[in-house]
C-alpha cells in the first residue's frame, strides 16, 4: 500500500475503540478483486472525520504527558541536580551543575559603560550598555556566524568574532577607548574563575576543532592579539542563562532563576554554598553562588527514555552529536520544526493529511523550520 501513498498501519489503530474496531472489521467485505487503487479509495471512504481525528490523536498520543509523568521528570531532574553538586557523583554526573563565581546579583546602582558579546547560536552580538543606576542604554549589532566557520577550527571561528569587534568598535568611534567586556558563551563549559571557561562540548550545530578542553576566554584574548588593531580586556564569562538572570535582577532583585528555551535550552539558579560540594571559592558573604545547571544534557543516560518518542529518537540518531544533549533536543527550538516535519511525515503517510500526497521539501531533513511552527501559531 506504501506505493499508493496511503498507509495504515496497526499502530496507529486503537483495538480498545469500538468506532475504529468497526471499521477494521468492514475492511473484510472489501474484496482485492477491486484492485489496489480501489481498496485504498474504499477504507478511506469508510473512515469517517471524526475516526480519522482519533487516529490522528493516537500518532501525537506520545507528547501529551500525565500528572505523573511530569512528577517523575522532576524526580529525575532533581536527583540528577544533586548528582552533580555532590563531590562523589560529580565526575560521573550527566547534568554537571558548574559553579558560575558569580555570588551576587546587581542591586541596580551600577554606572559606567561596558562591551559585551554574545555567542549561542548561528548569530553573534556585539554590544555598548551604558548603565546609570536604573536607567541602560544598549546599542547592538548582529553579525552571521557562517555555517563553515561553525563547523571549521577554533582559530577561524575566533578570528571571526575579533572580525566582528573590530567592525562594531569601528563604526562606534570606540577604537581609542578601553572598555570592560563581558562573554556570554552559551555552550558547556566548566569555570575555573570569573574570566575562565574551559568549554566541555559543542552543542547547537557547533562544532568547531581545538576549542573543547580550551579556555575560551584566551582563545578570544589570542585571536584579538593576532590582529594588534583593537584593544579588548574579558573581565568575565558567564553563559545566557547566567545573563538572563543578572539582566532580570538589575530592576528586581528577588530574581533568583535564569531560563532559556531558545536555539538550546538551559537554566540556572542561585545556590547556597553549603550544598556545592566542589566550591572552591572564599566564603565570605553572602554564601550562595549561581549554578549553572547545564540541564540540557538531561537524559544522556537514558533517564528520560520514559517519556522520548520515536521522533526523538530520530532526531538524536541523525544529529551531530548522537546521545548527547537529550533533553534540548526533545523541547528547544533547533529541534523543534524536525520534530514536528517528522510527524507531519507519518501523518501523510498514513493519509490523515494532504490526502497522503506529501512534497519533497516536507520529505526533506531540516527543511520544516521551526519559525513554521510559530507562524502557524499566530
Amino acid at each position: 500500500m506504501a506505493g499508493c501513498g496511503v498507509e495504515i498501519d496497526e499502530e496507529i489503530l486503537d483495538v480498545n475503540n469500538p468506532a475504529i474496531q468497526m471499521v477494521k472489521n468492514s475492511l473484510k467485505d472489501v474484496t482485492m478483486k477491486q484492485g489496489l487503487h480501489q481498496l485504498l479509495a474504499a477504507i478511506m471512504k469508510m473512515v469517517p472525520p471524526h475516526i480519522e481525528d482519533q487516529l490522528i490523536e493516537n500518532i501525537v498520543q506520545p507528547f501529551i504527558l500525565r500528572d505523573e509523568d511530569y512528577k517523575k521528570l522532576m524526580d529525575v531532574m532533581l536527583e540528577n541536580f544533586t548528582r552533580g553538586l555532590r563531590k562523589d557523583t560529580n565526575p560521573t554526573a550527566k547534568v554537571k551543575m558548574f559553579q558560575t563565581y558569580v555570588k551576587s546579583v546587581p542591586d541596580g546602582t551600577e554606572c559606567g559603560d561596558f562591551l559585551a558579546l554574545d555567542l549561542g547560536g548561528t548569530n553573534f552580538r556585539v554590544l555598548l550598555i551604558s548603565l546609570d543606576g536604573q536607567e541602560v542604554k544598549m546599542e547592538s549589532k548582529i553579525y552571521l556566524i557562517p555555517q563553515n566557520i561553525m563547523l571549521g577550527s577554533g582559530t577561524q571561528l575566533f578570528d571571526h568574532i575579533a572580525e566582528c569587534i573590530f567592525k562594531f568598535m569601528k563604526d562606534h568611534n570606540l577604537m581609542e577607548k578601553v572598555l570592560p567586556l563581558g562573554f556570554t558563551f552559551s555552550f558547556p563549559c566548566k569555570q575555573v574563575g570569573l574570566d575562565k571557561a574551559i568549554l566541555t562540548t559543542w552543542t547547537k550545530g557547533f562544532n568547531c576543532a581545538g576549542v573543547e578542553g580550551n579556555d575560551i576566554v584566551q582563545l578570544l584574548h589570542d585571536a584579538i592579539e593576532r590582529r594588534g588593531d583593537i584593544k579588548v580586556n574579558c573581565m568575565a564569562v558567564i553563559n545566557d542563562t547566567v545573563g538572563a538572570l543578572m539582566s532580570c535582577a538589575h530592576s528586581d532583585n528577588h530574581c533568583a532563576i535564569g531560563l532559556i528555551l531558545g536555539t538550546g535550552t538551559n537554566a540556572c539558579y542561585i545556590e547556597r554554598l553549603e550544598n556545592v560540594e566542589l566550591w572552591d571559592g572564599d566564603w565570605e558573604e553572602p554564601q550562595q553562588v549561581i549554578i549553572n545547571t547545564e540541564w540540557g544534557a538531561l537524559g544522556d543516560d537514558g533517564a528520560l527514555d520514559f517519556i522520548m518518542t520515536e521522533y526523538d529518537r530520530k532526531v538524536d540518531r541523525h544529529s551531530i552529536n548522537p546521545g548527547k544533549q537529550v533533553y534540548e533536543k526533545m523541547i528547544s527550538g533547533m529541534y523543534m520544526g524536525e520534530i514536528v516535519r517528522l510527524v507531519l511525515v507519518k501523518l501523510c503517510k498514513h493519509g490523515l493529511i494532504f490526502h497522503g500526497r506529501g512534497s519533497e521539501e516536507l520529505k526533506t531533513m531540516g527543511r520544516f523550520y521551526t519559525k513554521y511552527v510559530s507562524e502557524i501559531e499566530r
